[in-house]
């Protein structure tokens, strides 16, 4: 791969393609705009087009030399009432309105609820969020065919709109026939992660994760349902990243209780060492406007001061009047933050603690040195990628170059907090471990003459998890003159 520059700040961007970003020129704007890894909603269109869209990254990818994380995001199981006579109707303030399993098209007393599974669960006192929360109803009574609920908020209701249920576990897989379809093909198309919707549980992710069987594409869970924050230390052991949805879990919380979730969140995977995405409106008034207003800045700019490894776009680059922009405005929002004295004590505000490895021990005292001694990076060996992981947890101080026989693996770390992912040939001897990593370092401009790096590896090479050596090396002038090979 040809040299493509550091970007000069550690937390990544995840743009979403769409109608207004997916041809090949838009998609290499967007990198070289600072987008880090491409998410590929599989709620839009259709298999031909996102085929299309994948095969323009792949080669985006190859002329700008550096490795892209396609993410394909599943739809999910989500719920919706039926059809009204007319297509709307109002539901009275106040008054009362029933869901039932009767096809016949809806009116302002009642509609369809194609979803039988909901009927067995729901209780009276509990919620339902109709179109994004606009609509709120509270169940009065619910047995095997109707569920009855009165208006806290009414309004008009139309066909096929979504809805939402805070307050109970639906009994819905987490995985929809659509969704397996979705996944299929995802896997098919090499998928570097694929986005789990509507995650309740952790036997979800087990499902999804018994599907992609060892296809070696990373799983992340979204979170973006209430039921999950009851077990989500035990859905972050099962996933290989959590994405912070918010735009659910705006609409079944109430606002005020979304940030302080967003960071827990955060800080909990953080421990686990395993990437954390903050997605969902982040700069939504870009959709239309070619500046953010100051609050999204400053949402933006909390989940970079909190130690996320990635902030994500939505519509404001699949859709929106101006993607460029958008990720132009992100990069340079996260490179302030990364360049505020204060941004190094804020990041270290969560404690992570070592498990008690070789590996996890030697990430920590990488981290250390780094602080101590004047060096320009930290030069890592890795196999599987957990390497990059544990050092990315400690947050160091420096930048990391992670070199990688695995061009999966290269890709898949563009969502890590920190790396600098380079797919290179493997190494075979101590003495060839030292000479790549400082040649990649000159090459990759994270060293000059006399540079301190700190080279991290596993003995012997080529062994999947074995980190046991840690050494730091000088960059000298001779290697200045010959790092071109």
């Amino acid at each position: 791969m040809a040299k493509f520059d550091p970007r000069g700040r550690k937390v990544k961007i995840l743009a979403t393609l769409g109608p207004a970003s997916r041809s090949p020129e838009m998609i290499e704007k967007l990198l070289r705009a600072g987008a880090d890894a491409f998410r590929v909603n599989m709620s839009h269109g259709d298999h031909e087009t996102h085929a299309q869209t994948i095969a323009a990254i792949r080669a985006v990818e190859k002329d700008v030399g550096r490795p892209v994380a396609v993410l394909c995001d599943l739809q999910g199981p989500k719920l919706r009432v039926g059809q009204f006579a007319g297509g709307k109707a109002v539901i009275r303030h106040g008054g009362h309105f029933t869901l039932d399993r009767n096809p016949e098209p809806g009116d302002e007393n009642r509609v369809c609820l194609p979803h039988p599974e909901l009927f067995g669960v729901l209780q009276k006192g509990q919620r339902l969020l109709i179109d994004d929360g606009k609509l709120r109803l509270r169940v009065i009574r619910a047995d095997d065919n109707e569920i009855l609920c009165s208006a806290e908020v009414g309004g008009v209701i139309s066909d096929r709109k979504g809805v939402n249920v805070p307050d109970a576990v639906v009994p819905v897989p987490a995985l929809t026939e659509k969704d397996r379809r979705d996944l299929t093909f995802a896997l098919e198309q090499g998928a570097d992660w694929i986005a789990l919707s509507f995650v309740q549980r952790p036997e979800d992710v087990a499902e999804a994760r018994k599907l992609m069987g060892s296809s070696g594409t990373a799983l992340m869970a979204k979170i973006e349902k209430p039921a999950a924050i009851g077990r989500l230390e035990e859905i972050i052991e099962l996933a290989d990243g959590i994405m912070v949805a918010r735009g659910d879990l705006g609409v079944e919380l109430n606002p005020e209780e979304v940030p302080p979730l967003q960071k827990r969140i955060v800080e909990v995977t953080r421990r686990s060492g395993k990437p954390v995405v903050v997605a969902t409106q982040m700069l939504e008034s870009m959709i239309e406007s070619p500046a953010p207003t100051r609050a999204e800045v400053s949402d933006v700019a909390n989940a970079v001061y909190d130690g996320a490894d990635a902030v994500m776009l939505s519509a404001e680059t699949a859709s929106g009047a101006w993607p460029v922009e958008a990720v132009t405005i992100m990069h340079r929002i996260a490179a302030q933050v990364e360049n505020d004295p204060g941004y190094a004590e804020r990041i270290h505000f969560t404690q992570v603690r070592p498990d008690a490895t070789t590996a996890d021990a030697l990430a920590q005292a990488s981290a250390s040195i780094a602080e101590t001694v004047s060096v320009s990076a930290i030069a890592v060996f890795t196999g599987s990628g957990s390497t990059a992981r544990r050092v990315a947890r400690e947050r160091p101080g420096v930048p990391m170059l992670v070199l990688t026989p695995s061009p999966r693996i290269a890709r898949r770390l563009a969502l890590l907090w920190g790396t600098h992912a380079v797919h290179t040939k493997d190494i075979g001897s101590f003495e060839e471990m030292i000479a790549k990593g400082k040649r990649m370092a000159l090459r990759h401009g994270f060293a000059t003459a006399g540079s301190k790096l700190i080279a991290l590896a596993g003995v012997p090479f080529g062994t999947p998890g074995s980190t046991n050596l840690l050494h730091v090396v000088t960059v000298s002038g001779d290697e200045l003159s010959r790092h071109g090979g």
